[in-house]
């Protein structure tokens, strides 16, 4: 059950590696800064735009709540679009380098 040992910079040297290391990155990163922004408005809009999230959409509903529940829409849809992305995309990238990691790293 010996097991060569592998060479984990030669594969973190492998441009393909680097390329998926850079595609989820800026990926993730763009989803962050989207959900931080979606996060944010809810108070920034409370604090400074009350009259907006005042009016009454339905019964005791406001724009304020339907906004603040949206927020679990939202956080939902990152996590589904995440989820199909790196099913399609970066796992079969990934499994190219696990199939290859003994030659690369070897």
């Amino acid at each position: 059950m010996a097991s060569k040992a592998i060479n984990w910079a030669a594969i973190d040297a492998d441009p393909r590696f680097q390329r998926l290391h850079a595609k989820k990155t800026s990926f993730l990163m763009g989803l962050m800064i989207f959900s931080v922004v979606y996060y944010f408005l809810l108070p920034i809009g409370a604090a400074y735009f009350q009259d907006i999230y005042k009016i009454k959409v339905f019964g005791p509903v406001n724009v304020g709540l339907l906004f603040a529940l949206s927020e679990f829409i939202v956080a939902w849809s990152i996590a589904f679009y995440y989820s199909k992305k790196a099913n399609t995309e970066f796992d079969e990238m990934a499994a190219e380098l696990v199939r290859e990691a003994e030659r690369i790293g070897g």
